[in-house]
């Protein structure tokens, strides 16, 4: 009884205020890193050479570095270059640049895997670059790229808890202060695995129903 008592008054509102800010954290991440991850994309294909080479440099870094080294990069060296974060916008920034990178390589394979001869048909009729991309290559390399972002996506949610090394006390985080204060480190931990366990499964169940709804039957295995 006092172990139920405990865990509805101390344990479960520490954890719904842990997971308020990874929820703060994960979703512009997201949305950010998704948005830019499909510029740096369509660069690494359609731009010039050397934005080639500077957007490919990019994606290097980014997937080279591991995250924890990059947010410790954010929150603890700029400060010597006289920039200061908060450890909310160092997490933010971190995991924004970091899952671009990832998602560009799922965009670009995506944009490569559309046969020239639609961009060759595109320019016959008299379409720009940029027109071509909007309205022609990207509907269909967005329906191709959709899992691997997805996936990238549940890395996200997971990776997040990466966020309380910098201060930024999250759910993992809410879980280790109190892990640390009543010494249940597998109950706690348990708990915060579930709460990680149902974010992930409710963004799989949400991604197969977008890839769903973008697929268009007859043409599951078709490569035009």
């Amino acid at each position: 009884m006092e172990e139920l008592l405990f865990i509805r008054q101390d344990v479960l509102p520490a954890l719904l205020r842990g997971l308020r800010i990874s929820l703060m954290l994960i979703i512009p991440s997201g949305l950010c890193g998704f948005a830019l991850g499909v510029f740096v994309g369509a660069l690494r294909v359609y731009g010039s050479p050397w934005v080639k080479r500077l957007t490919n440099g990019y994606v290097i870094i980014f997937r080279g570095f591991p995250l924890v080294v990059q947010l410790f990069i954010w929150y603890f060296g700029l400060p010597h270059i006289g920039i200061y974060l908060t450890p909310f916008l160092a997490s933010v920034l971190g995991f924004t640049l970091c899952s671009a990178a990832y998602h560009s390589e799922y965009v670009r394979g995506a944009f490569q895997s559309i046969k020239g001869g639609q961009r060759l048909a595109a320019q016959a009729l008299g379409f720009t670059k940029l027109e071509m991309i909007r309205t022609i290559i990207l509907p269909q390399a967005f329906r191709r790229a959709v899992p691997g972002c997805g996936n990238e996506l549940i890395y996200l949610i997971k990776y997040s808890s990466l966020a309380y090394m910098i201060t930024c006390i999250e759910l993992t985080g809410e879980g280790k202060v109190i892990a640390s204060e009543t010494f249940k480190y597998t109950e706690i931990f348990f708990m915060v695995g579930l709460i990680y366990l149902l974010l992930t499964s409710l963004a799989t169940l949400s991604l197969r129903r977008i890839e769903d709804k973008l697929r268009i039957p007859g043409f599951d295995n078709y490569n035009p």
